[in-house]
């Protein structure tokens, strides 16, 4: 797209990834008429901040707003979802009725909590959930009361909460269904290296059981949890931190393919059911599922700070050079990245250790808190995790983003 274009452009999801997509536009040349929507009525914040500063701030939380650029230019639609999508007409329908035209969208409506199953009756007051701004805040109010808190989920958000009421002051007991926290996402050995955290901290750390049932007084209350072990936890307030689902239920009858997050190529264009990609749609963060090399091609979202950024930029690029005759749409290659802290360790992670078959432990010192653990797949390295030896992983980066860079090339087709 040219300087001088005035194609009218829509950033759905007022987000993290929304946010840079919009910057991006702006940053290469567009200056044609650019909306943000976005579901909350907040402006774009920084959701890390959540789970640990605003919940363990002694006074007042800290601004987490991201900064937006004066020369954005962008009209701001905020506390108005999106509920439809109409490829043809080419328009994105609001909550509020409104019909929004659109000649190239950015989908980055992130990803919402997974909720307790509906299946079961429904938890009772006292028991929350993390996701944005406005839960973070009512979590604060619940743990400043103090008292008894259950955390149901060990994964990265359950433990940061666990940890952020720990320091509160709180007794805290951390639930989890797995034999480890985080053992799908970072392995067993790694998995168990945290739970030691946690219970080193002071943390109660219960795992291979599940909520069973959710106790209350006679005013309807929480009172504790029920375990499947058959134990029962005194509770004033439990969280449930059971993961996160891409927002992509509203593109139901909209013909993208969105189940398990929007289905996308590598160039981050939306695809279809029958895998043909949209024209002028693209997506980006929590709610994009893109082919990673490093799982052998598989369709995988990742909800990390990191790929929210990188896959803002390069969707809004790539939609930008669908429409300019000197370029071509690059295929996504960035390295995934995460990080956690956790009772003072520094928890640094490159690659997709979720998708090794094999892991090779390199230092392994609890005393110390140091770890270092390299992932492999058929032999071939695709992550490694370090706690307090962040400065480790620079090699581990490069050799991923090398092989990244050379299987993207020989295997992704130009776009068309």
């Amino acid at each position: 797209m040219s300087t001088g274009d005035h194609r009218e452009l829509v950033v759905v999801g007022a987000s993290l990834a929304g946010l840079r997509a919009a910057q991006t536009l702006r940053e290469q040349g567009f200056t044609g008429p650019l909306t943000l929507v976005g579901d909350e009525p907040h402006p774009p914040y920084d959701r890390p901040p959540l789970s640990k500063q605003v919940l363990t701030a002694p006074d007042r939380p800290p601004g987490i707003d991201l900064p937006v650029p004066r020369d954005l230019r962008a009209r701001w639609l905020l506390g108005r979802a999106a509920v439809g999508l109409d490829p043809t007409a080419r328009t994105l329908t609001l909550a509020d009725g409104t019909r929004l035209p659109y000649d190239g969208l950015v989908i980055a409506t992130g990803s919402a909590a997974r909720g307790w199953p509906a299946t079961r009756p429904a938890p009772p007051a006292g028991v929350l959930t993390l996701r944005g701004r406005d839960d973070a805040l009512a979590l604060r109010t619940a743990l400043a009361a103090g008292g008894r808190l259950v955390v149901i989920g060990a994964g990265f958000l359950g433990g940061e909460i666990a940890a952020a009421a720990q320091e509160r002051g709180l007794q805290v007991t951390l639930v989890e269904a797995a034999a480890q926290p985080l053992q799908r996402a970072i392995g067993t050995t790694a998995g168990a290296y945290i739970a030691a955290l946690h219970r080193q901290a002071g943390i109660d750390v219960r795992t291979g059981t599940t909520v069973e049932d959710f106790l209350t007084g006679t005013d309807g209350r929480l009172t504790g949890v029920r375990l499947s072990d058959g134990t029962t936890l005194h509770a004033h307030t439990a969280v449930l931190a059971l993961g996160a689902v891409p927002a992509a239920d509203w593109l139901a009858g909209s013909g993208l393919a969105h189940d398990g997050g929007v289905h996308c190529d590598p160039h981050l264009r939306a695809l279809r059911t029958d895998g043909s990609p949209l024209p002028d749609v693209v997506a980006a963060g929590d709610v994009a599922r893109v082919p990673q090399p490093l799982a052998d091609g598989e369709p995988l979202t990742l909800g990390h700070w990191t790929n929210a950024v990188e896959q803002g930029a390069a969707a809004a690029a790539t939609l930008l050079a669908g429409h300019n005759p000197h370029q071509t749409p690059q295929p996504f290659t960035a390295v995934p990245s995460f990080w956690s802290d956790l009772h003072g360790a520094r928890i640094r992670s490159v690659g997709l250790p979720a998708a090794a078959d094999q892991t090779r432990i390199v230092e392994h010192d609890l005393t110390g808190r140091r770890l270092e653990i390299s992932y492999h797949r058929a032999g071939r390295l695709v992550g490694a995790l370090t706690i307090g030896r962040t400065g480790r992983l620079a090699p581990y980066r490069t050799a991923l983003q090398e092989h990244l860079t050379s299987t993207t090339a020989a295997k992704t087709p130009a776009a068309t």
